[in-house]
């Protein structure tokens, strides 16, 4: 299985977009209030990746599925 990522891109304007990988359902709001928290910063939009409507469960299935395939 895949490792939890959280990417954070800094744009020359200033402001900052982060992106989650393989952080299922809700607990990728957790990530929304520590980087407000770290950037002294308040959120302006936000949007569901893929991988919110997931579980752990499913991602490991699919993966499975697509090695065997192989």
């Amino acid at each position: 299985m895949h490792n939890k990522q959280l990417i954070v891109s800094v744009r020359p304007d200033g402001s900052v977009f982060a992106d989650t990988r393989n952080i299922y359902g809700d607990e990728c709001l957790d990530y929304i209030t520590v980087l407000e928290d770290l950037l002294d910063a308040t959120t302006e939009s936000s949007s569901y990746t893929e991988d919110h409507t997931r579980t752990a469960v499913d991602a490991v299935v699919e993966a499975r599925n697509e090695h065997s395939a192989s």
